[in-house]
């Protein structure tokens, strides 16, 4: 029971990295199938298209899927331009913010299709496909040897003792593949080194403050959940009984549109307030009326974890 519990601890301390790495996992899975059953190249004319179609677009489609499941992305946009404020609403007067928002969402979204990419080129098969159709190997190979040599270019993959051939005046198309895989590999690595050294170098708080903050926004959210479903479970007893038994409704408390809009707004970091999460600004301010609610610096990218766990604990 106690290795059971050490586990759960374990994975709960680290469920970012372990996140990235199952979608990593399954990305990588998910490219060894398509590789192994789908993938066909032609070894013609359309090699360049088929081998690029492959490589490319299942990387952007978990790109976009990304986006679709990302809560921060929902939370930004949910009621950003609403109905009555449409005329007012300028794409461009929020561009900036957006960006600031959304830079390090692109980020992590980023993970499952360069995991593709990078698997892709290491395994070869949809480089090789496209290269044997491109432009640039047919002017490099077949320079002053006629047509017939491209028709035989575009059956590299498709032929090994050709591949092999190939390879021996040229370096070949799998260790050029190969070589671009590792290099993305590195460059990934390298980027996000950098970019969790500077976030932690521009950090606001000390490193004991912010775990202690993480644990308060998980504890927070726990009990949101559970008074949220007592509530609403409270409103909906109310409302059947009403209905049922054709009575007026008794006085129930519940908060207002505004109540809820404030709480949903994106964090914003401020030195002089040391509010935990937009529920606690919102109580420590009059219940948002005070001037001081609208008042905050810039959303520091290090501090993006705190509208990540409000969002995520609540399912969008």
């Amino acid at each position: 029971m106690d290795k059971l519990r050490g586990m759960l601890d374990f994975c709960i301390r680290h469920q970012t990295v372990l996140g990235y790495s199952l979608v990593s996992l399954l990305t990588a899975a998910s490219e060894q199938i398509f590789s192994s059953v789908v993938f066909k190249c032609p070894c013609n004319a359309g090699n360049m298209l088929y081998g690029s179609v492959f490589l490319i677009v299942p990387a952007f489609i978990l790109f976009l899927l990304g986006y679709m499941v990302n809560a921060k992305v929902w939370r930004l946009l949910t009621g950003s331009c609403p109905p009555e404020k449409r005329c007012g609403c300028s794409p461009w007067g929020t561009c900036r913010r957006y960006c600031l928002v959304l830079l390090p969402v692109t980020a992590k979204t980023s993970v499952a299709p360069l995991t593709w990419l990078a698997v892709a080129l290491l395994r070869a098969n949809f480089y090789e496909c496209a290269a044997s159709g491109s432009s640039l190997l047919k002017n490099l190979v077949c320079k002053d040897k006629g047509e017939q040599c491209h028709k035989v270019l575009a059956r590299i993959p498709c032929d090994e003792k050709l591949s092999q051939t190939i390879s021996s005046e040229f370096l070949g198309l799998q260790a050029q593949s190969q070589l671009l895989g590792w290099l993305l590999i590195t460059g990934i690595m390298t980027v996000a080194l950098i970019s969790m050294c500077i976030s932690r170098c521009y950090s606001p708080v000390s490193y004991l403050q912010l775990k202690f903050w993480k644990i308060y926004l998980k504890k927070e959210q726990e009990l949101f959940e559970i008074k949220a479903k007592e509530h609403a479970t409270r409103l909906a007893e109310i409302n059947t009984k009403c209905f049922f038994e054709a009575t007026g409704p008794a006085p129930f408390q519940t908060p207002s549109n505004e109540d809820w809009r404030k709480i949903s707004f994106l964090y914003t970091f401020n030195s002089q307030q040391q509010y935990y999460s937009m529920i606690h600004k919102y109580v420590n301010t009059n219940r948002g009326n005070s001037i001081r609610f609208g008042e905050g610096d810039q959303n520091t990218p290090v501090l993006g974890f705190v509208d990540e766990a409000s969002a995520n604990e609540s399912g969008f």
